[in-house]
């Protein structure tokens, strides 16, 4: 009797996957904002994948001006944007895609965005956002520069 109840188990198990590695959850957020002149457009994004690594993106429709030498290995479009992990300086973006929306939330002159240690600030002059180091970037029509 104790066999047949093993053996009714065992294959119980097997049926219903006891014992197999289950399966990774797959859970990815973002979040867009625009300023009120429709020039800046970032895009907030987390991968919680393999480790937690957020992220945000912001692109400048005119372009960064003055627009940086271009570096070995960018193929694609450069100098449109820049890209802030949670950690560590910001980077001049190259990336062969866009993240222009129409219709997204504006982020209002005066205004703070807060989110997952990242603060962007709208300004007449300009936006300012920052992460959890305290680096960050100024983006404006007329110029940028890393903080």
């Amino acid at each position: 009797m104790a066999r047949a109840i093993l053996g009714f188990a065992l294959i119980m198990g097997i049926l219903t996957g006891a014992g197999a590695p289950a399966a990774r959850s797959t859970h990815n957020a973002s979040s867009y904002f625009v300023t009120p002149s429709r020039n800046i457009l970032c895009l907030w994004s987390a991968d919680f994948d393999a480790r937690p690594r957020t992220f945000l993106r912001c692109q400048i429709g005119t372009g960064l001006n003055p627009r940086p030498k271009r570096p070995p290995g960018c193929d694609t479009d450069w100098g449109f944007g820049l890209t802030l992990l949670n950690v560590g300086r910001a980077e001049v973006l190259c990336a062969g895609d866009t993240i222009w929306r129409r219709w997204k939330p504006v982020l209002t002159y005066g205004t703070t965005w807060r989110k997952r240690g990242f603060t962007c600030r709208s300004a007449f002059v300009g936006l300012t956002c920052r992460n959890t180091d305290g680096h960050g970037f100024f983006l404006s029509r007329e110029r940028w520069r890393r903080l």
